[in-house]
Parts: C-alpha cells; sequence; structure tokens
C-alpha cells in the first residue's frame, strides 16, 4: 500500500479550493508513476501530475487532478472537508 493517509492542513485544504490539488502522505520508497497509478485506481479520478516532497522523514505528494474531477468531490468522500 502506497497511499498512507491524507493530509489534512490550512494549506492541504486552500490547495483543494484554488489549485485542484489533493495532498497525501505517502511511502517513501514510492516513485511517482506508482502513487499516479494507484490513485487513478482507488478514487476512479484521472491525475495531471504529482509531485513529491520529503518533509521530517515523511514524503509527501502533491497530486494535481484534472479539471473533469474536482479535488473537492474526492475530499468529501475521504473526509476532509
Amino acid at each position: 500500500m502506497i497511499i498512507i493517509q491524507p493530509v489534512n492542513t490550512e494549506k492541504a485544504i486552500r490547495m483543494i479550493e484554488a489549485d485542484n490539488k489533493i495532498t497525501f502522505v505517502v511511502d517513501r520508497r514510492a516513485r511517482k508513476e506508482e502513487i499516479k497509478k494507484e490513485i487513478e485506481e482507488k478514487f476512479g479520478v484521472k491525475v495531471e501530475k504529482v509531485n513529491v516532497h520529503i518533509f521530517k522523514n515523511k514524503k509527501i505528494a502533491y497530486i494535481k487532478l484534472k479539471k473533469e474531477n474536482p479535488a473537492i468531490d474526492l475530499a468529501t468522500k475521504l473526509g476532509i472537508i
């Protein structure tokens, strides 16, 4: 399992609303292609771009969804918003 948990911070919520991006803590060994594939299969959305950032020994993935898949819908389904 690559995805560990969604991130629920003020910045993450702002990114959901403004940039159509959703943020997850992922496994440190996961590559961008693997993260993209798991998000698309697990949640049934189309991913445009994946950026990763390692912060305090955690790997954070910023997933930008395509316009036809609003991030706010996925966040509501996950219970973030």
